[in-house]
């Protein structure tokens, strides 16, 4: 996409679709694992997905930011949303929301290098972080 186009698009809209870019990626890196119920794979795919393991990520990747990405992760986190996840407080859902606006930009940039490199190095400090639980 044109970055003139890009830059009239809320943040809203990058954490829409960053929301469905990056569940994908999530579950596609589950379900690489091995076939199995899908009870399972909702299971294994929670560490990945939830407010809480999209903000454990952001709090792991913020400092591999560039100030552009970081920008866009704040407009994300800043939002004003009306409402929020039931089993997450509203700072956890906010950071998460910004963690999908940067994706989904990414997303609609084009940038799917980056893009892969920040989700994959996200599922590791999800992975990281269950071990320690």
């Amino acid at each position: 996409m044109e970055e003139s186009r890009l830059r009239t698009y809320s943040p809203q809209t990058f954490a829409y679709l960053g929301d469905a870019v990056y569940s994908l990626f999530m579950r596609n890196r589950v379900v690489q694992r091995g076939n199995c119920p899908a009870k399972k794979l909702h299971n294994a795919t929670i560490i990945y997905v939830s407010a809480n393991a999209q903000e454990t990520a952001i709090d792991g990747l913020l400092d591999d930011l560039t100030e552009e990405e970081r920008d866009i992760y704040e407009r994300g986190k800043n939002t004003k949303v009306e409402t929020h996840a039931k089993n997450a407080s509203l700072t956890t859902y906010h950071k998460a929301t910004g963690l999908e606006c940067l994706m989904g930009w990414l997303y609609l940039k084009g940038d799917h290098e980056r893009l892969n490199e920040l989700m994959n190095r996200a599922a590791e400090i999800n992975e990281a972080a269950s071990k320690k639980r």
